[in-house]
Parts: structure tokens; C-alpha cells; sequence
């Protein structure tokens, strides 16, 4: 018995001790276990410490938006203050959706209902259902706009989802542009609180009208509008269209006209919709102000003097080179220039092109001054010699040149009188002992083989100074004398632009070889200096009294001006230069030549402060088309005005009150 218990014991003892130990592999499961909780905990405290920013600004970019609205473009000014081009405000009539939620989801639930009493197995779906809502309930309060203006507009449902998908934080537009009257009965009767609002924006305005229309130009939409030093550029941005510059001083000085845009940056709902008060605000900021060297007085009597004919006048002032008058006819009212059919029209009229600065056309006679200079620079005659006698007909290598001014007998004509008579036979044989290459270097000296550089987009090259080697290269032909002598008067290949001959009078006028025009008006701008012509004292007095006799009885070719009452110009010494050139065209199934008229001038001749260039075109084949009866009194137009203005007495002030 004895001997049993003590087995007993032995063995009990034994499998208590053998409980007592670790299994190795429970203690495998147990680091497991604590690897997995540590993991975890890691994990826990890497997204709660490390990544909340990361989260916060899912979060962010996922609930806020930015809205940019652009800037009021600066104004546009004439050199005295006169308002070219500003701002007029914009009346529109805007629905906020936001504030429809409920009404729209109420109206897509009774759309539900009454699509599914029809028992039609073909039902709508449910997003065409809530288009259909939206619909219904815009079009009912474009239907109250409609009372109240005496309108019958109706809502378009693709601009209408097109702008629920992709501009909802933006009042929807009912209405673009209201009349001042219509503005006025809405703003009396609409409720404060209702979702219709009239919402104020900016539109380009042009008091004058068609004053200068291809110089202002004009704006198209700009739906690409940033804003600087603006958060929020990672955001989904929704942009309210502005205007971008497409044409004339609008385009070429878009950067300094474009106001600055403002932002605000809303939070939104889980469906698209803002949630007041903003979190950032900026308002915009109007654009820069341009004042051009325009005279808005000049330029409408240049326009008038032009009226229906096709033609241009460019007026400078001699000494600084900015641009007082830039006429182009036919033209375009830039106040009407968004209207159905306007663009047509201008098509139609072939108005588009500013005639000013790419209208190229052969410069006739005027371009005789120049011919003038090379001859007396290269000494190929002097003043006072007679280079041949003009019976009125003469031969040429075997061809006929015949004188069309005056009468056409001339005689034993000098310099002065050859230019103020305009002798074309005097100056076919000029052409032929100056040489066509030293005519075209003078040419090229005054810059007329080249763009102006006027701040103006698109001035084109289509100039022509001719030469022999041009000629060969182009036209696999030989320069003949006969070429020299049509050069010499303005005619066979030469092709100028009005602005050109307004830059080569003014530099006639102050005696040097290059005008740079500027239409940028700068207070005290320094005068303009460049090289010297080169002619003699003798030389420079016959040149200027020929330009001047051009205007004087009873031979000048521009005689009208000073002979007509109403052309004249009370006490104003003119130096001019008249120019008939003519073109071969085909109108009309007829092939005949049309007569370009040219006058350019500079005054008063003993101090010049104002230098002239004006083409008018022909309309009628085989018309008589002279330049001193049909351009001229443009010119003298413009110089009336210009002189009117520089002698009105100064406004007396009222007297000071001394207290």
C-alpha cells in the first residue's frame, strides 16, 4: 500500500512539473501576436501623427472651390482727355440654383409620379427626370422675368445642364443684357429675397462710334482669366468669361488694359453647392489707363472730309512723331459692332482692313519730293538748271512719256516749278540721270522700303522700293530706262503706305531721313532726331518753295486750297505735293485703270509742326482722279481744325473771391 502511494505521488509529481514548462511554440504565437499589435499600433499612430495632412487636404481640395472673376478693363483716352474707349456697366438678369434645391428636387418628384401614372414602360431615366425638373423650375422664374420686361424668352436645356455640370457655384444667366428700361422695372419689382438677381458686369463701350475703329479695335471673349498671388491654384477653379483684346490698340496693349481678377474660394456640399460666408475674398481690379497721341477732333474731320470714298489720312506731329490722326475708310461703328449681320456687312463693304497702315499703293507724284532729294544729293542736276524742255509728249528707248499736269508745255521748267506744277516730263529724264539705284537707296534711307514699327498689330511688308537686281530676281527681266523714268514720278513697282508718306513729310519737314510714329501720347515727349538729308541751303529752299507753289495760282497742281474759300487756311504757309497714280484693275468684267489721289503736305512752312499723308482710291474705271481735288481737301480738313484749335484763346478763369 505503501509502495502504491508512493508511485502515485511520484507520477503526480511528475505531471505537475511537466505543466509548469513553456511550450516553445505557444511562445512562437505569443511574438507574433505582439509583432501584429505593434504593427498595428504603428499603423494607427503613422495615419493619426503623419498623415492627417495628407488627409486634411483631401479634404480640402475635395470641399472648396475657387471662383475668378475678371478685372473691368482700363480706359482709352485721346492725347486731350477725351474718352476713346471705356466701360459701360452690364445689366444681367442671374438665377442662383443653390437656393432651388429644394424646389427642383420637389418638382422631379412630381415628374416621377406623373411620368409613372401614364403606365409607359419607355420612362425617362432618373438623371434625364432631374434635367426635366431643372427645366421646369428655371423656365418658371425666366417666365416672371418675362412679365415684367414684356419678353417671351425660353431656357435652353443644354446650356442649362452645361452650366448645372460644370459652373454651379455661378449664378445661372437668364438674360445677357438688359435695356436700361427693362433694368429699371425688374429692379422695382423684383423681391429682395428672390433667387432672381440682377447682376452688374462691365462691357467695352465706344461713345464715338466709328471714330478710329480700326486703331481702337475691338474685344472677343477670354474664358482663360488668372489671378495672381491668388490661393487656391490646386483647387477646381470656375472662371466668369472676361474680354481679351483681338484688334488694333485693344490687342497690342492687352497686357496694360486687363484689370486684375478677383477670387473667392467657398466651401461646398456634398452636391456641388456653396456654403456661405466665403473663406477668401479679393475683389478685382480695374486695368491700367492708355491715352493715345489721338486727337478725337482731327480724326472725325478727317473721317468726314473721306466720307463714303475708300481711303486713309494719317496726320503727325512733325517734331515728336506721334500719331495725331489714323483714318481708314470704309470703317465700322465699333458701339454697334456685335449686332446680328454686322460682321457680314463689314465683309460685305470690304471694311475690315485699316487702309492707314496696310493700304499699298503706288505713290504718283508725291513721291516726286523724293526723287527731288536723290537728284540733288548725287548732283545729277541743280536747282536752277532745265534737264530738258517739256513740249508735252516725249521718247523715251523708243517709248511715249507724256506730261498729264497743267497743260501739259512746260518748257524749260527748273526744279521749283517742276514740282509745284508737277512736270512729268521733267522728272522721266530726272529718273534716267539720277539712276534707279541711287533712287531706291534714297528710298531706303527715309525707311520707305520697311515697316513703320507702330505699336499696332499687324502691319504688314508688302512695300516695294524696286531696283534692277529686284527686278532680274523677281521677274527674270532687265530694269529698262523706261523703268526710271515710271520711278521716278511714282509709278511702275513702287508700292508705299499712307503712314510712310506721312513719316517721309514729317522728315522732309525737319530736315532728316526718319519719323518713328508713336500712337502712345507722352507729355513733353523730346523731339525726334535723326540723320540729317544732306541737302545745301540752296538746295533745301528750292525743294520747299516747290512744295509750296504746289498750292499757289495760277499753276500749282493743289491751286484749290488756297483758291476755294472753304479749303483754305487763314494765315498758314503750306508746303504739299500732290500725286495721281493709276492701277490696271478688272471690275465688273471691264479691265481699265483706276487713279489713286494723293496729297501729302506739312505746315506752317517756316516753323512745321504738323506733316499729312492722304490716298484716296478711285472708284470708276478710266475716272479723272487728281490728287490736288480729291485728297487734298481732306487734308485741309484736318489742318482747319488743327490750326482752329491751336489759336483758340484759353478759357478765362473765373475771378478769385478774396475773402
Amino acid at each position: 500500500m505503501a509502495t502504491d502511494d508512493v508511485n502515485l505521488a511520484e507520477r503526480s509529481g511528475s505531471l505537475v512539473e511537466s505543466h509548469k514548462g513553456y511550450d516553445p511554440r505557444i511562445i512562437f504565437f505569443y511574438f507574433v501576436l505582439a509583432a501584429l499589435l505593434l504593427t498595428l499600433a504603428g499603423g494607427l499612430a503613422y495615419q493619426q501623427l503623419f498623415k492627417t495632412g495628407d488627409y486634411h487636404e483631401r479634404e480640402r481640395l475635395q470641399n472648396q472651390r475657387r471662383v475668378l472673376v475678371p478685372g473691368p478693363r482700363g480706359n482709352v483716352y485721346d492725347r486731350h482727355g477725351q474718352l476713346l474707349v471705356g466701360n459701360r456697366p452690364r445689366f444681367t438678369v442671374t438665377l442662383y440654383l443653390d437656393e432651388l434645391r429644394s424646389e427642383i428636387y420637389s418638382e422631379y418628384l412630381r415628374s416621377r409620379k406623373a411620368y409613372r401614372a401614364t403606365g409607359d414602360k419607355d420612362l425617362p431615366t432618373d438623371t434625364q427626370l432631374r434635367q426635366i425638373a431643372r427645366v421646369i423650375v428655371v423656365q418658371r422664374y425666366l417666365d416672371q422675368v418675362n412679365r415684367i420686361t414684356r419678353r417671351a424668352e425660353r431656357i435652353d436645356g443644354k446650356d442649362l445642364e452645361s452650366h448645372f455640370l460644370s459652373r454651379r457655384l455661378l449664378p445661372y444667366s437668364l438674360i445677357a443684357d438688359l435695356a436700361p428700361e427693362e433694368y429699371a422695372r425688374l429692379i422695382e419689382r423684383l423681391p429682395i429675397r428672390s433667387p432672381l438677381q440682377v447682376y452688374t458686369t462691365s462691357a467695352r463701350y465706344y461713345p464715338n462710334g466709328s471714330a478710329a475703329a480700326h486703331t481702337l479695335g475691338y474685344v472677343g471673349t477670354n474664358s482663360n482669366v488668372s489671378a495672381e498671388d491668388f490661393p487656391g491654384e490646386d483647387l477646381k477653379t470656375t472662371t466668369m468669361r472676361g474680354t481679351i483684346g483681338e484688334a488694333g490698340l485693344e490687342k497690342q496693349f492687352d497686357p496694360l488694359l486687363q484689370g486684375e481678377a478677383g477670387g473667392t474660394i467657398y466651401r461646398v456640399d456634398k452636391d456641388g453647392y456653396k456654403v456661405n460666408p466665403p473663406l477668401e475674398k479679393r475683389l478685382p481690379v480695374q486695368g491700367q489707363n492708355l491715352t493715345t497721341s489721338l486727337d478725337l477732333a482731327l480724326q472725325r474731320a478727317a473721317e468726314e472730309a473721306i466720307g463714303d470714298q475708300t481711303g486713309a489720312a494719317v496726320a503727325l506731329d512733325v517734331a515728336t512723331g506721334e500719331v495725331l490722326v489714323l483714318a481708314s475708310k470704309p470703317d465700322y461703328n465699333l458701339a454697334e459692332f456685335r449686332k446680328p449681320g454686322t460682321i457680314a456687312d463689314i465683309e460685305a463693304r470690304h471694311a475690315w482692313n485699316n487702309l492707314a497702315v496696310n493700304g499699298f499703293w503706288p505713290p504718283g507724284s508725291s513721291f516726286k519730293i523724293l526723287t527731288s532729294i536723290a537728284g540733288l544729293r548725287r548732283g545729277s542736276f541743280a536747282p536752277d538748271e532745265a534737264i530738258t524742255t517739256c513740249t508735252g509728249t516725249t521718247r523715251i528707248a523708243g517709248h511715249p512719256f507724256f506730261c498729264s499736269n497743267g497743260l501739259g508745255h512746260h518748257g524749260d521748267v527748273l526744279l521749283r516749278d517742276a514740282i509745284a506744277q508737277s512736270c512729268d516730263i521733267y522728272f522721266n529724264y530726272a529718273g534716267i540721270l539720277i539712276t534707279a539705284e541711287a533712287m531706291a537707296a534714297e528710298a531706303r534711307r527715309f525707311h520707305l522700303d520697311r515697316r513703320t514699327g507702330i505699336e499696332l498689330p499687324g502691319e504688314n511688308n508688302r512695300m516695294l522700293i524696286p531696283d534692277p537686281e529686284w527686278k532680274k530676281r523677281v521677274k527674270s527681266e532687265a530694269w529698262f530706262p523706261g523703268d526710271s523714268a515710271l520711278m521716278a514720278m511714282g509709278q511702275g513697282f513702287v508700292v508705299v503706305s499712307p503712314l510712310q508718306m506721312a513719316c517721309f513729310a514729317a522728315s522732309v519737314a525737319r530736315n532728316e531721313v526718319f519719323t518713328q510714329p508713336t500712337l502712345v501720347h507722352q507729355e513733353n515727349r523730346p523731339p525726334q532726331h535723326t540723320e540729317a538729308i544732306g541737302l545745301t541751303t540752296a538746295q533745301r529752299a528750292a525743294l520747299i518753295e516747290g512744295m509750296e507753289g504746289c498750292l499757289l495760282p495760277p499753276k500749282g497742281t493743289a491751286r484749290n486750297l488756297t483758291m476755294v474759300e472753304s479749303l483754305r487756311v487763314p494765315g498758314i504757309r503750306i508746303a504739299g505735293k500732290t500725286g495721281t497714280a493709276q492701277k490696271t484693275v478688272t471690275k465688273d468684267g471691264k479691265t481699265g485703270t483706276i487713279n489713286y489721289a494723293w496729297f501729302i503736305c506739312f505746315a506752317p512752312v517756316e516753323n512745321p509742326q504738323i506733316a499729312m499723308a492722304v490716298a484716296i482710291e478711285g472708284d470708276t474705271i478710266g475716272e479723272e482722279f487728281g490728287g490736288g481735288f480729291h485728297a487734298g481737301p481732306v487734308a485741309s480738313a484736318v489742318l482747319k481744325k488743327y490750326f482752329a484749335q491751336k489759336n483758340r484763346p484759353a478759357p478765362l478763369l473765373p475771378p478769385v473771391r478774396m475773402n
